[in-house]
């Protein structure tokens, strides 16, 4: 995408991208299976399957089996495609696909459709209800919109972990996963959460927030 002269650039936390939604296809590896989806312009790493991504689905493993889970930021919907294909009963339990990208959330519903994924459910993030609980979240959250607001979505969603359930945040080095470990873990004394790194690979954190039970 050329942005005009005057305009700022188009992030890919825009709630309504400006640029042309050209669909175009993408050939990606998933949960050890090899998928024909779609993305766009002007998504989260709308290319290709973004490392950062990647290492997270590797290192986690299955989701619980029991209740709702979040994929929050779910650009074109790896993560969220991940989850219903790795939970036992994908349709009958609801997987959260949360963005504030509205073309990403029509990325993301085409290709659970396409995949026949019916508990991919895509939403904004004002249309969650209040009193949804969540058993796991996994996100590659959104680093770039900056410390305040990253700490305002954080705390937003994690306390909306269910009892003994589990976050897994992916967070490059170089962009601080290191600190905000330890500024989640310094908001867990109020929340009832601890925060820990499970996993690290290619420069990236996997960090875990559990809920006490």
């Amino acid at each position: 995408m050329r942005d005009e002269p005057d305009q700022p650039p188009e992030h890919y936390f825009s709630a309504s991208p400006a640029s042309a939604d050209e669909r175009r296809p993408l050939r990606v590896h998933l949960d050890g299976r090899e998928l024909e989806l779609v993305t766009a312009p002007s998504v989260f790493s709308g290319h290709r399957l973004d490392l950062g991504t990647a290492v997270l689905l590797d290192l986690v493993g299955d989701p619980p089996a029991d209740g709702d889970l979040l994929d929050l930021g779910c650009g074109w919907g790896p993560v969220a495609l991940t989850l219903a294909m790795r939970s036992p009963e994908p349709a009958t339990r609801r997987v959260w696909a949360v963005d504030v990208n509205e073309r990403a959330r029509d990325l993301t519903a085409a290709n659970a459709a396409s995949l026949g994924l019916r508990g991919v459910r895509t939403a904004a993030p004002e249309e969650v209800d209040d009193e949804a609980r969540f058993a796991a979240i996994w996100s590659n959250p959104p680093i770039r919109i900056g410390k305040p607001a990253l700490h305002a979505l954080l705390l937003h969603w994690l306390p909306r972990l269910a009892p003994g359930g589990s976050a897994h945040l992916v967070v490059a080095k170089d962009l601080g996963a290191d600190s905000l470990q330890r500024w989640i873990g310094e908001q867990g004394e109020q929340h009832g959460w601890t925060a820990e790194r499970s996993g690290s690979r290619k420069g990236f954190r996997v960090l875990e927030v559990r809920r006490s039970g």
